[in-house]
């Protein structure tokens, strides 16, 4: 038997932008030569091009501006990437479906997946088993996180005052998201990085293949049964002691509580979303502010920026910049049909940056008036865990910005972590001025 502390979080959650399946690809390393190059004559997208994933910008802009439908042959999926087509695809779940997994590989895969897997269901199913946690998922309770949240961030950064230097992934944006989520589901502190790194290595390609991956062993919970059956002897204020003890009404009709199998589901999603986005958005936030200095000094001078702040950068650089469907029914679009079985990609990063919506997209401004960017998702999917993330990356820069006002990054230790679903830097040393 693990021996659990009764830890006593108040709340429960849902965090992150995406599933977090890892494609681990070949890092870009900042000033080494040109990211992308196009040529006139050859329009390609392949999210699972090195290269092109270094910076899909001016893919994505032609996409947009040249095959706002577009096929992709080798994998056999279509994608739509101008605001116009994103933002109503991602509402319209009967005719785009998530049943069959919102990740690429994972439709590709046809793999039969576990209930209980929201990102991967639709409804009647998903309504049911998204209430669940929408019950605890609320801004209000996710608001009174925040004290909890800043003392977890003060224990990474305090220690860090007067070195000069550090990684803001590592040594914050891979440990604060992680202590929230552990905290949330009731798991203890000296347990939370074995499992956070367990997690990570089960998603790599470069140590797991992907029959492996998407495999019997797809979502095992199995290092989350201790610490469930400790709970369900040891009941606290935790998020695993809620779903042990919540009624609901299945798709039958039937009230009963979850099983010991659908706990465990619930709790290996939540501890992967939990910490794979939240980092990428810490990240994209350090390495943005230390390109535009002018907009950083400025919050600092002025923290009820933090907000649109946090916005700009979710729209500018969406932690999770690409969702798959299954296509329930022929479409026809730009002219052309659809079938009905066909792989539909949504590109909410190409569609946060069409100039057709957002005037002047590819501008970085804390300031922009931003209607609705997608990095969250929109529809029935809209991301649960939007209100805790939006609020961690707000405390990280307030508590970066109380302690340093002046950063550059390190490019040549700097590591891009490319994932299918994910996309962020997997170190990102800073110097601090």
């Amino acid at each position: 038997m693990v021996a659990c502390p009764d830890v006593r979080p108040a709340l429960g959650a849902e965090a992150g932008l995406g599933f977090g399946i890892r494609i681990v690809r070949q890092p870009h390393v900042e000033g080494q030569g040109p990211l992308t190059t196009i040529s006139a004559d050859d329009l390609y997208y392949d999210p699972f091009d090195f290269e092109i994933d270094n910076d899909p910008y001016p893919v994505w802009r032609r996409l947009r501006d040249e095959a706002p439908l577009y096929y992709n042959e080798r994998y056999e999926f279509y994608a739509l990437s101008r605001y116009t087509d994103v933002a109503p695809a991602l509402t319209d779940w009967q005719t785009y479906r998530s049943g069959k997994g919102s990740v690429l590989e994972v439709i590709r895969a046809n793999i039969e997946i576990p209930p209980g897997v929201i990102l991967f269901e639709d409804p009647p199913l998903h309504d049911i088993h998204r209430g669940l946690l929408a019950r605890v998922f609320t801004p209000k309770r996710m608001s009174a996180l925040e004290p909890k949240i800043r003392e977890f961030t003060v224990r990474c950064l305090d220690p860090l005052v007067g070195a000069g230097t550090f990684d803001l992934i590592q040594q914050l944006g891979a440990q604060m998201p992680m202590r929230t989520i552990g905290f949330l589901l009731g798991i203890p502190e000296s347990d939370q990085e074995a499992i956070r790194d367990r997690l990570d290595k089960g998603m790599n390609l470069e140590e797991t293949s992907s029959e492996e991956m998407y495999g019997d062993g797809f979502l095992d919970g199995s290092m989350f049964a201790e610490y469930i059956d400790w709970r369900a002897k040891h009941p606290s204020d935790d998020l695993m002691t809620e779903m042990l003890n919540t009624e609901f009404e299945d798709e039958t009709g039937t009230v009963r509580r979850l099983s010991r199998e659908e706990i465990l589901t619930y709790v290996t999603l939540l501890a992967g979303a939990g910490n794979e986005t939240t980092t990428r958005l810490i990240g994209w936030t350090g390495k943005l502010l230390a390109e535009h200095p002018d907009q950083r000094r400025e919050i600092a001078r002025d923290r009820s920026l933090l907000p649109n702040a946090i916005e700009e950068i979710l729209r500018f650089e969406a932690p999770s910049p690409i969702q798959a469907r299954s296509v329930a029914r022929d479409v026809e679009l730009y002219g052309q049909t659809v079938p009905e079985g066909s792989i539909m990609t949504l590109l909410n990063a190409s569609a946060n940056r069409d100039e057709r919506h957002f005037p002047d997209p590819d501008i970085f401004d804390i300031h922009r008036r931003i209607d609705r960017h997608l990095s969250f998702g929109y529809g029935i999917h809209f991301c649960l865990g939007a209100s805790l993330a939006r609020l961690e990356g707000r405390v990280a820069l307030d508590e970066l910005l109380n302690r340093w006002t002046d950063w550059d990054v390190d490019w040549g230790n700097a590591k891009l972590a490319h994932t299918s679903t994910a996309r962020g830097w997997e170190r990102l040393p800073v110097t601090l001025g």
